[in-house]
């Protein structure tokens, strides 16, 4: 286990419903003091109970590790980590996968929320159909939590090639960590959630899409994915130096991508 990390663990106040399989809730987080007391607000409403929500706090410089703890005091399924030093998304979301101890591994961004029976629907569906990797379709918010009335619909099914091109929103997926275990990405700045999926997908061959929405991704000014031109060099640093595909195919990649930003998809 990493050393870099203070621990805020509580025993526990809550009963789960051990009936249930443990679901480890992966969720970075950076100077979000504004935002994150309601995404745990919207973890805590959850109708599926047996969860684990690990907040990996990355050196935040605001009152984010204090929120995290007085949640964390009333509810021991809240689990406080920080880091010792600034280290970045992709670190974070390593150290949360490495402690975590769930059969399910979902991942929810430190500014989104969820719907209250996101867990229970989605893990529902993956226990029906015998699905490992999954996602939804999701909407969008503004910093106030308004309504942007924009929906993502989650594409049924895609393979490798379709993550490719259609990245899942990062709040919607969970995979079965049970099945496929644990994975670590390089530390990429921007793109890092992408990274993973495309790891993963290697193994699940493909992603699973059930289309409802179960949550809203918030949009904020300045945040790192609002610049879809400026992810550019990021997706060539995945696509030619961790993916290794050829320059043909990456260049097709970026063009589809740039497609898509003029048309407004996505």
């Amino acid at each position: 286990m990493t050393k870099c990390i203070e621990h805020h663990v509580k025993k526990n106040d809550r009963t789960p419903d051990k009936a249930q399989s443990l679901v480890s809730i992966i969720i970075p987080a950076y100077n979000c003091e504004r935002f994150i007391g309601i995404t745990l607000n919207s973890v805590i409403g959850q109708t599926y109970s047996n969860w684990e929500a690990i907040v990996i706090d990355d050196y935040s410089t605001d009152n984010t590790g204090q929120i995290v703890k007085k949640y964390a005091e009333r509810d021991s399924r809240i689990k406080y980590h920080r880091l010792i030093k600034n280290s970045g998304a992709a670190i974070a979301r390593n150290t949360g996968v490495e402690l975590c101890e769930g059969e399910f591994i979902a991942f929810l961004d430190s500014d989104d929320v969820w719907y209250p029976q996101k867990l229970s629907k989605q893990i529902s569906f993956m226990r029906e159909n015998g699905y490992m990797f999954t996602c939804t379709s999701y909407g969008k918010i503004d910093e106030d939590g308004s309504q942007l009335n924009t929906t993502i619909v989650a594409s049924i099914k895609q393979d490798y090639n379709g993550i490719l091109k259609n990245c899942p929103g990062n709040s919607t997926v969970i995979y079965n960590c049970k099945k496929l275990g644990k994975f670590k990405i390089p530390n990429i700045r921007k793109r890092n959630d992408y990274v993973m999926w495309l790891q993963i997908i290697k193994k699940a061959v493909y992603i699973y899409g059930l289309d409802e929405v179960l949550g809203s991704h918030r949009i904020r000014k300045g945040s790192l994915s609002r610049n879809k031109m400026g992810l550019i060099k990021y997706h060539w640093q995945v696509y030619r130096h961790i993916e290794h595909l050829s320059v043909i195919k990456s260049i097709n990649l970026i063009c589809y991508l740039c497609f898509k930003k003029v048309l407004r998809i996505k």
